[in-house]
């Protein structure tokens, strides 16, 4: 066994000891790939998210220098009938990008480095082939005198275009290489059995196309078929719960939220994973994944991007084109540029259905809350410190205060362009209230029977606080407001929560853009006015 040929099944194995969730069946999708012109694969995701697990997984299962048979017994590759066909059949080589970035002394000797290790391995394993000046001849030397064909794991495939953002040259030299292993078809239908290429970025663009037009690619964007691997699936996450006895609404709460149309919700599995190691729940990304890399990108403002990430803390989802996006991280030129990179670096999800991105679970919102919190946006900075002194305000049943607060959110959370738009006002009033998400569930549309509230902050389990439930107004008064969720008997829904009820009315006046509030507390089988 080497190090970057045929390096074992040492590190499947370990990952099977500790808490495994069954990804084995990628592994049957993949044999169906070998061999044909779709035996090039690329998936991208970002950080924590499992990439290195399923390289070490494939090394495992193709890798000719050891017997892995008795390690996949159970798991669910084991039933499929290409499990013996292609286990243990393979010379594998594993590149780990960002081994190569640690380990060479410049960043420029990265494809030196890479074709001269894997020639010396190469080399020792068959000392009697002739030796070459690149590595895809010397692939090419060991097919002729053996027949082999290779598989390639390529792990971090994107590494160099992120650690050396504005290193042109040793990027080209890289795509270079990489094209003379995978883009003639004269050479890798010859050399390669199949391959396997993980990024956080999908694979450069240059204009239009793609610098390997001939990888399959699966992205946070479009993971296509390989949309259960990404991340945990609901039905994974439910199992993990009631084994470990975790509960499962908070789980969702602070990991799902990641949408794919193949199997809808998707966890983050790191997060989960964590969460249940350590029984409990809370931001594992911060550990991983500094706010610095987010708030960079926020900083940059274009197009009204402040406004649409104070939509999104307020739970909208915003429409984008994804289609300008160059997959690096220097050409960025528009808003719909960063949110799409956004999406790939996990900090955003991406519904493909309506073409729009949101905020998709807790522990992110709570790192686009410290980005915009720490970064140039000092009105939004603000708000969310006065995001307390609103609720306060709101507890006391200060009519006026709440109004003139939500005025100043509007104004600052909503680009003049879309000021009267009665869904941005919707979202921003939500992110006005953020500071309820530390002691509140925030449900959208509660069901009564006779119609949906608008918003209801509902009280975590043990806290004292009153249900907040909030009805909004276009045009309209906030008597109406109040009048409605009487008259549509919302309080009713609540009552075996058991505790104080308070009924927000807010309005929205277009003409002179103006809130107004009307605040009062309900009482069991009858309404009281503000004062009672």
């Amino acid at each position: 066994m080497g190090t970057y040929l045929n390096i074992g099944n040492a590190g499947f194995e370990s990952m099977t000891r500790g808490i495994y969730v069954d990804k084995t069946g990628m592994i049957a999708w993949i044999n169906r790939t070998l061999g044909t012109s779709d035996k090039l694969t690329c998936v991208s995701r970002p950080r924590r998210f499992g990439k290195s697990f399923a390289a070490q997984m494939l090394c495992a299962y193709y890798d000719k220098s050891c017997d892995s048979e008795a390690l996949f017994a159970g798991y669910k590759i084991a039933a499929d009938p290409s499990f013996k066909k292609y286990l243990n059949r393979f010379d594998v080589i594993y590149l780990d990008i960002t081994w190569f970035i640690a380990i060479v002394a410049s960043v420029n000797d990265i494809v030196r480095e890479i074709q001269r290790k894997v020639a010396e391995e190469l080399a020792a394993t068959y000392p009697y082939v002739e030796k070459a000046a690149t590595l895809p001849e010397m692939l090419v030397n060991v097919n002729e005198r053996t027949g082999n064909k290779f598989i390639f794991i390529i792990d971090e495939w994107d590494a160099l275009f992120r650690e050396a953002k504005e290193n042109h040259g040793i990027q080209e030299e890289y795509i270079q290489l990489l094209r003379g292993l995978f883009k003639s078809s004269g050479v890798t239908d010859k050399i390669i059995e199949g391959a396997y290429m993980t990024g956080i970025l999908p694979i450069k663009k240059y204009g239009t196309q793609s610098a390997m037009t001939n990888f399959r690619e699966y992205t946070m964007i479009a993971p296509k078929r390989l949309a259960e691997y990404v991340g945990f699936t609901e039905t994974e996450v439910k199992e993990l719960c009631q084994r470990y006895g975790m509960d499962f609404g908070e789980m969702k709460r602070w990991y799902d939220g990641y949408f794919f149309s193949r199997v809808q919700s998707v966890y983050n599995p790191n997060s989960v994973m964590e969460a249940i190691k350590n029984e409990d729940l809370g931001n594992y990304w911060t550990q991983t994944e500094t706010y610095i890399s987010l708030q960079i990108y926020i900083d940059l403002n274009l197009d009204g991007l402040k406004e649409s990430i104070v939509q999104m803390l307020g739970g909208a989802c915003i429409p984008i084109d994804v289609g300008t996006f160059q997959n690096d991280m220097v050409s960025i030129r528009k808003r719909d540029d960063v949110l799409t990179l956004l999406v790939h670096l996990g900090y955003l999800a991406y519904n493909s259905l309506d073409k729009s991105v949101f905020i998709p679970n807790e522990e992110i919102r709570q790192e686009f809350v410290r980005a915009m919190a720490a970064g140039s946006h000092r009105e939004i900075a603000k708000l969310i410190q006065n995001s307390d002194t609103l609720l306060e305000r709101t507890l006391d049943m200060d009519e006026e205060g709440v109004a003139l607060a939500l005025e100043e959110a509007h104004r600052v959370g909503v680009a003049p362009l879309y000021y009267n738009n009665e869904q941005a006002l919707r979202s921003v009033i939500r992110f006005a209230y953020i500071s309820c998400i530390d002691e509140f569930l925030r449900i959208e549309e509660l069901p009564s029977g006779r119609g949906y509230a608008d918003v209801v902050y509902l009280p975590k389990r043990g806290s004292s606080m009153p249900v907040l439930l909030i009805e909004l107004k276009w045009n309209k008064t906030e008597d109406g407001a109040i009048s409605q969720i009487k008259r549509n008997h919302y309080p009713e829904v609540l009552e075996d929560y058991g505790g104080e009820i308070l009924l927000v009315g807010i309005s929205y006046n277009v003409k002179t853009q103006q809130h107004t509030c009307r605040i009062e507390r309900y009482q069991r089988g009858a309404i009281s006015n503000k004062g009672l």
